[in-house]
């Protein structure tokens, strides 16, 4: 996945908003105006930093040899994942469904309701990715 194809995959997620709050070249993506997904837009290869389950965070840098501990973020809640090749579009694609959905689950109980009631399709999401199957990324 290029960046382009990050960018659409991203946008493509019900209410989700991009900024740049840091400088021009590191773009936020948001669900109820939390990060779930951030990524320079210079930087070869390119990166996305998502968030992750601490349950499974470690296993998951173990079995991949692109995910890494999130640059210059929690360690114990967040991944960078270099898109080298590594990792498959489909399996990236459920790291940020996954990633969505644990920034989602964090979010105030009135915030949810909110973002619910304006695009049901969330809940899909919530209940398809807030685990992750580790035998099934490739």
């Amino acid at each position: 996945m290029d960046a382009e194809g990050l960018h659409n995959y991203c946008l493509g997620l019900p209410e989700v908003t991009f900024d740049f709050p840091f400088d021009e070249e590191t773009i936020c993506y948001r669900i109820c105006n939390k990060i779930f997904a951030l990524t320079s837009l210079v930087r070869v290869p390119l990166r996305v930093n998502l968030k992750c389950s601490p349950e499974i965070i470690d296993e998951l840098r173990e079995k991949f040899s692109c995910i890494e501990p999130g640059y210059h973020m929690n360690k114990r809640n967040w991944n960078t994942v270099v898109l080298d090749g590594d990792l498959s579009v489909g399996a990236l694609g459920t790291l940020i469904q996954h990633s969505y959905a644990r920034t989602f689950r964090s979010l105030p109980k009135k915030q949810q309701a909110i973002a619910l009631e304006q695009s049901p399709e969330i809940q899909q999401i919530i209940d398809n990715y807030s685990t992750i199957d580790l035998g099934k990324l490739r």
